[in-house]
């Protein structure tokens, strides 16, 4: 299975914010969409990503205050991206491996969508309940020996 499927079934719904956004309003945003992450976005292109463990890092080092800082000095400014054919097995390596929970999906500079964790555990319980009812409906169907 590829990422291109998972985001066909996920549909389109990207939420981007830009480096000077201020971290207020990112957070406010994070929490009225509740959802886990933001595409940082500059002049068209992908810089970084916030997610709420880059926020929580940011509580912590300003004593449980936001701040009036930007998301440019909070965001992973390298996340790790993919693309559109990378296979899900590849992206969940690569999330356990860098213990990310989002991974943006790009190719060529143009950004498709983000995968969670979530997406690809729910993609692979399904591929794999699919393939169970299968191969039950193989198993009941099986042909009967005769006695010889």
């Amino acid at each position: 299975m590829k990422v291109s499927e998972i985001l066909k079934v996920k549909g389109d719904i990207l939420y981007t914010i830009t480096p000077d956004t201020l971290m207020a309003e990112a957070v406010n945003t994070m929490a009225e969409k509740d959802i886990g992450s933001l595409v940082v976005m500059e002049y068209g292109e992908l810089v970084g990503m916030l997610t709420f463990r880059e926020v929580i890092k940011t509580l912590h080092q300003n004593k449980g205050e936001i701040g009036s800082s930007t998301v440019r000095k909070h965001m992973d400014d390298h996340p790790i991206t993919i693309t559109p054919d990378t296979e899900v097995n590849e992206v969940r390596r690569l999330m356990l491996e860098r213990h990310a929970r989002y991974v943006p999906v790009v190719s060529a500079k143009t950004l498709h969508g983000v995968i969670s964790f979530y997406d690809v555990a729910k993609a692979v319980f399904e591929a794999q309940s699919f393939e169970n009812k299968m191969l039950k409906a193989y198993i009941r169907d099986w042909p009967a020996e005769s006695d010889e």
